[in-house]
């Protein structure tokens, strides 16, 4: 009876060992998000001006589709900016069309979610909900960590001079009218809405478990066979709107 209470106590302390562990390393990654989040708007109130580039931050929108998470909006002259904050250390690998990239770190790899994947859906998002074209929406993937690139990614991937990249831009594709209705409809919405960020990561997960609507564009999921490669013959579930969007799921 004793060697059962034992084992018990065992089990018990690392269970809580186990959940006490995950809970910090759940804590320590909001952190991370939150931090970088900060350091990005700081730089970008640092270095554009604030009459010209409208700044606003963490806006949650609501679609037909669940809901898009912005960590940071720009409106200026020269289009809309949406600006995907990464905390994240080491080295980076990664390529435009990979679901997931790589981050190596002391000797361990771990990988994360493709941000221009989540940036394309953002994108769309945008567009559609302020009535503006896709071209002026301006996507920036900005890894603010100490990390390097180990692999080469799109332009809009970076990781120093937020400020200088987004001002290379210089053609006006806005006027000041536009500026002003987008700028009134994002404030209008914002003091409006209820929704949190909680209610973003519920979203989420029923939007990613989903095998009827495309988790990044929208649109719906079709059955598909693989045609060649090593799982010719499979079937899986992909976007009707390929190859615009590759997105799939095994079935």
């Amino acid at each position: 009876m004793d060697d059962l209470v034992a084992v018990l106590l065992v089990l018990l302390v690392s269970g809580f060992v186990w959940l006490i562990s995950l809970m910090r390393k759940k804590i320590l990654s909001l952190f991370r998000g939150w931090f970088g989040e900060k350091k990005t708007t700081f730089y970008l109130w640092l270095s554009l001006n604030s009459k010209v580039y409208r700044k606003f931050h963490d806006i949650i929108i609501k679609t037909e589709n669940g809901t898009t998470q912005i960590d940071h909006l720009l409106v200026s002259p020269y289009g809309l900016f949406i600006i995907e904050t990464k905390n994240i250390k080491g080295w980076i690998f990664g390529a435009e069309d990979q679901k997931r990239w790589t981050q190596s770190l002391y000797g361990s790899n771990y990988s994360f979610q493709n941000p221009i994947r989540q940036t394309f859906r953002q994108k769309k998002v945008i567009s559609e909900f302020f009535g503006v074209n896709e071209s002026i929406v301006h996507t920036v993937i900005y890894f603010i960590g100490d990390c390097k690139f180990k692999t080469e990614l799109p332009d809009n991937v970076i990781n120093s001079r937020l400020g200088k990249h987004i001002k290379q831009f210089k053609d006006r594709v806005l006027s000041s009218e536009e500026i002003d209705r987008v700028v009134g409809e994002i404030e209008y919405y914002v003091s409006e809405s209820s929704l949190t960020t909680k209610d973003h990561v519920q979203s989420l997960r029923e939007r990613h478990n989903s095998t009827t609507v495309c988790p990044k564009c929208g649109s719906q999921l079709v059955e598909r066979t693989a045609k060649k490669g090593p799982n010719a013959g499979t079937k899986f579930l992909g976007c009707e709107n390929y190859p615009k969007c590759r997105f799939t799921k095994d079935i």
